[in-house]
């Protein structure tokens, strides 16, 4: 895989947990329970991790970069995939990460917010 640091990226974000959800063959990456990654394969065998954007991001980078295609197997408004064996620059999947942990994030209860932040400074 060309993006050897993915895992650890992702899993440095806030409350980041993966697991792997043997019927999809896919690793997902959580944080308050919620998926901001999966990274899988497609139909073809392709590796792909699939992330959730801003749809009008998420528009712009498909429109910029051919390996950016609507979200493999999910709702293709809001979620994006990035084929692993592209030539997508190393910021703009980064970016891309953070955007979609940002976004899960936001949408837990800020309860549960408090707790993951409390939890990053015991790391």
């Amino acid at each position: 895989m060309k993006y050897d640091w993915l895992d650890e990226f992702c899993l440095s974000q806030a409350g980041a947990v993966k697991d792997y959800k043997e019927e999809w063959h896919a690793t997902r990456y959580m944080v308050g329970g919620k998926m901001f990654a999966m990274q899988g394969s497609d139909k073809y065998n392709k590796a792909i991790i699939t992330l959730k954007l801003d749809p009008a991001r998420g528009d712009l980078l498909r429109q910029q970069y051919e390996d950016i295609i609507p979200g493999y197997y999910m709702n293709k408004q809001h979620w994006n995939s990035l084929y692993l064996d592209g030539d997508v620059p190393d910021e703009i999947l980064r970016g891309m990460v953070v955007e979609s942990h940002d976004l899960i994030f936001r949408s837990l209860s800020k309860k549960a917010q408090a707790e993951i932040e409390e939890g990053k400074n015991d790391r």
